[in-house]
């Protein structure tokens, strides 16, 4: 893993000095990643794959920022994989989350080898995004289509949390 250049509010609760200091992690193999996958504990994980192209993930991107707000002392985690080019995380990637104020956590996954990789996050996903995973110790749901409001990801996350 390396990091690249400094954006804001990469924790959340970072003032605006301390989060020109943090950097996005950059992950050049799935396999990197693939631990958050794998957690076994009380903590609801949100893990989101979308892209700053991509108008779909840009249109459901308040929805999934406002769980961060909203359940931010709970036992919940929002991890935002953006799968944007490699070339384009200074770019785009970076600009796009200083610009809309990200509060979750972002990564960026820069494996291109998809087909390698896509089924190990799950079987069912055919590698449009956006997809989330939610997921608690081994209770799992993947979502496969954007969210259209706050309440379709919030009722799904609630029966995580609320368990």
């Amino acid at each position: 893993m390396r990091s690249i250049l400094p954006l804001l509010f990469f924790f959340g609760a970072l003032d605006l000095a301390s989060a020109q200091k943090a950097a996005v992690p950059v992950y050049d193999h799935f396999d990197q990643l693939a631990p958050i996958f794998q957690k076994d504990n009380d903590t609801t994980y949100v893990i989101n794959f979308w892209a700053t192209w991509c108008k779909p993930c840009v249109e459901e991107l308040p929805y999934i920022e406002q769980l961060h707000a909203d359940y931010g002392s709970a036992k919940l985690e929002v991890i935002l994989v953006s799968l944007d080019f490699p070339n384009q995380i200074e770019s785009k990637l970076l600009p796009f989350i200083e610009e809309r104020g990200l509060q979750s956590k972002v990564v960026a996954l820069t494996d291109g080898n998809y087909n390698r990789w896509i089924d190990q996050v799950e079987p069912q996903w055919g590698g449009a995004i956006p997809i989330t995973i939610v997921y608690r110790g081994k209770e799992r749901r993947y979502i496969g289509e954007p969210f259209h409001s706050y309440e379709e990801i919030r009722e799904i996350v609630e029966a995580f949390v609320g368990s």
